[in-house]
């Protein structure tokens, strides 16, 4: 023990008589360095940070230090060359040109069309499409696009078909049906109007109404509906419906009896019946909404002058503002006066050249 204690103090009468050898400018910039890593130090969160500032100081003044000071820094010789590659690297900033060139984003967003608009559509198919537009187009690039959009092969594009595909598909061939219902004023009995629209034209057929919407009743108003259209009814293959009880096994029996399909609807899903449903938002906000219906017989009145009001006048944003089967010709640009008729007591106005 007292071997060391002598041992120890020699060691630092040895490091004072060495530091009574150094200069005074050597002993300032030692305490300078110190200084400034206390400062940084005290910046710990949990350890120091360095900034520019920090960097330029320490790289200026550990230099001027005896070498055998420089290890015992809390940056070492590494540690600016470091901070020099860095600055070179940050220096050359030119792009790495290696591998192949990016695919340009309007050719990237052609093949995305391309794909999304032809199911059937394979990676050798577009590509042939896009050297018809004159882009050269691998097929293997094709692949990672349609990976990174999302976009299944085409075998697998072409059986995923789309409730609003098969819609838009199948239009002219389908026939929605659908009820609706209105309170009477007086009594608030509850009415139930059928109807059935043609998905292609947008034509209404309002097929009854009744408080008791039973499945007999159901199945008698569409053999009536059958009967009407006569031998127009072969043009049509498909009946959207939902699932409410009053269409029973024996009105999909009608149906397929005349070649029309019955399709179901998923459950809770109204808007895969979509155009009866618009149809019913329609005539509510029209008339039912804004009229008081005082019996069965008035509500049968009511509508059938709004079917007609519908089908013959009323324009259509999906037929180009044009009724589904205009009942007056076009209107002549010579007549110098236009005359008002009102419906349904006002509610409505047609508008017709006077005569």
């Amino acid at each position: 023990m007292v071997v060391r204690l002598l041992y120890l103090l020699f060691v630092q009468v040895c490091r004072w008589l060495v530091l009574l050898g150094r200069s005074s400018a050597s002993k300032d910039v030692e305490l300078l360095v110190l200084r400034h890593e206390v400062a940084m130090l005290r910046r710990t969160q949990p350890r120091p940070r360095w900034d520019w500032a920090d960097r330029a100081v320490l790289a200026a003044l550990i230099r001027l230090l005896p070498q055998r000071l420089r290890l015992h820094r809390l940056i070492t010789p590494g540690t600016v060359l470091r901070w020099h590659r860095r600055l070179v690297a940050r220096k050359w900033t030119y792009a790495r040109r290696t591998g192949r060139p990016p695919v340009d984003s309007e050719i990237a967003s052609l093949i995305e069309r391309f794909a999304t608009e032809n199911r059937t559509w394979g990676y050798k198919r577009i590509q042939g499409e896009l050297l018809k537009l004159g882009h050269r187009v691998g097929a293997s690039t094709i692949r990672r696009v349609l990976k990174s959009c999302g976009l299944p092969p085409a075998p697998v594009r072409q059986t995923d078909t789309t409730w609003r595909q098969f819609l838009r598909t199948q239009a002219s061939t389908m026939l929605a049906v659908d009820f609706f219902h209105v309170d009477c004023a007086l009594t608030l009995r509850r009415l139930y109007c059928f109807f059935v629209m043609e998905v292609g034209s947008r034509y209404v057929h309002v097929l009854g109404v009744t408080a008791h919407p039973d499945g007999p009743w159901t199945n008698q108003q569409v053999r009536n509906l059958l009967m009407d259209l006569g031998d127009r009814a072969a043009g049509f293959r498909f009946l959207v419906r939902d699932r409410a009880g009053q269409f029973t096994a024996a009105f999909d029996a009608v149906l397929a009896d005349a070649g029309i399909t019955a399709v179901k609807i998923p459950p809770r899903t109204p808007r895969a019946n979509a155009f009866a449903e618009r149809f019913v938002r329609t005539v509510r906000a029209e008339v039912t909404d804004r009229m008081l219906i005082f019996g069965e017989r008035h509500l049968r009145a009511v509508l059938a002058e709004y079917a007609r009001h519908y089908n013959g006048r009323r324009p259509h944003h999906a037929l180009q503002l044009q009724p589904p089967r205009p009942d007056h010709p076009i209107a002549d640009l010579t007549a110098g006066r236009i005359k008002r008729r009102p419906i349904l007591g006002g509610l409505i106005n047609e508008y017709e050249p006077a005569a």
